[in-house]
């Protein structure tokens, strides 16, 4: 589907000629044969890029039939994009910088700089930056740099599954410099497979000239075997963090339940938001209708409640985040801190109706 381009405010035209009108085959000057128009959205506006095609006019030249591009071009965006070099780095940037979502870049687009974007442009932009981003991260070059003042390495492996049913992904890490090398999604976790993963490590760090101290993983069959058969001699040690989750099993199924049992009892967040959200003040607009997968739902903005109401919604989304926080590990386990949040919670709320004047509740 063609992208629909705003009129207001009109394409800034940008003429790009090519640097060298030579011919490479025969050294005749070359003339403009047509003109190709490239929209594209930049952090200044939308702009109209006009590339001058040239081609030799001598038809008996091997370069007649040979259109050459300005190289301009590649400068300003890529390829048969809509997106510029400097809004391409700031989607990247606002995605992985600071972890904001599609839905939020594609809001702020709109809303601070009239570029309307779809979900699925965003997301290929998030993707092409990410390959150029791995690409960069194994650059040969940059990696030489970085390693140049490091005596021997410590390689690490680990695999990671999302979900269950879906590949898992296997994560090389360097631990001196705590640096991810590469990973790769596998479809299976064969001896083979891993060991694959585990030989590119040795060429990397051939490629280094680096001698490799230690290998650092669980007790993973497949790691065993592959690490004892590319790195003979290299001492293999055992991750702590799985070492001591094996250690604290009962106890973190004690504080698996403990979970459930806190989940079970704080219970009606969304009511209270709801309630909240429909006591707005006689002036205010009504909330804007959002539709969403599973239906629409309405969202107040910060004037439609009240001050109080305000930190009543503050607290939902205190609580909310602590009852779907999972991490901690054997050494801090999830349902102990998750208590002790809710419990500072608690006293938030007991001081604050202790400090209750003239029917305001003043937010701690």
């Amino acid at each position: 589907m063609p992208h629909h381009w705003p009129s207001e405010p009109p394409l800034v035209r940008w003429e790009l000629d090519v640097l060298d009108r030579g011919c490479r085959m025969c050294g005749r000057k070359m003339h403009v044969c047509d003109h190709r128009r490239h929209r594209v959205y930049t952090l200044q506006g939308p702009r109209l890029l006009v590339n001058r095609l040239v081609h030799c006019v001598d038809p008996d030249c091997a370069g007649h039939h040979r259109t050459v591009s300005p190289e301009g071009e590649a400068a300003i965006a890529l390829p048969r994009s809509i997106i510029g070099w400097d809004l391409f780095c700031w989607i990247g940037h606002r995605r992985f910088a600071r972890h904001w979502s599609v839905p939020q870049i594609r809001a702020e687009l709109l809303d601070s700089r009239q570029i309307g974007l779809s979900d699925d442009a965003i997301e290929d932009a998030l993707r092409n930056y990410q390959r150029m981003l791995a690409a960069r991260q194994e650059d040969p070059r940059v990696l030489a740099e970085e390693y140049a003042a490091v005596n021997e390495l410590r390689l690490s492996i680990d695999g990671l599954q999302p979900e269950k049913g879906h590949e898992t992904l296997y994560v090389v890490r360097e631990l001196t410099l705590k640096r991810v090398w590469f990973a790769e999604a596998l479809v299976s976790s064969s001896a083979c497979e891993v060991r694959r993963l585990i030989a590119q490590s040795r060429v990397w760090a051939e490629r280094l000239g680096k001698p490799v101290a230690a290998w650092v993983s669980d007790k993973q069959d497949a790691f065993l075997t592959g690490i004892a058969a590319e790195f003979p001699g290299v001492p293999h040690h055992f991750c702590e963090n799985h070492f001591l989750r094996d250690v604290a099993k009962p106890v973190l199924e004690q504080d698996r339940h403990a979970k459930v049992r806190m989940r079970s009892k704080v219970r009606g967040l969304r009511a209270i938001e709801r309630a909240v959200l429909e006591e707005r003040p006689p002036a205010a607009d009504p909330p804007e209708v959002i539709p969403t997968g599973a239906g629409e739902h309405s969202v107040a903005s910060p004037e439609a409640v009240t001050a109080a109401g305000a930190v009543v919604l503050d607290y939902c989304t205190a609580v909310k985040g602590i009852l779907n926080d999972d991490q901690g590990g054997p050494l801090h386990p999830p349902g102990l801190r998750m208590a002790g949040a809710l419990r500072e919670v608690r006293q938030s709320l007991e001081r604050n109706l202790q400090r209750k004047k003239g029917g305001a509740l003043k937010a701690n």
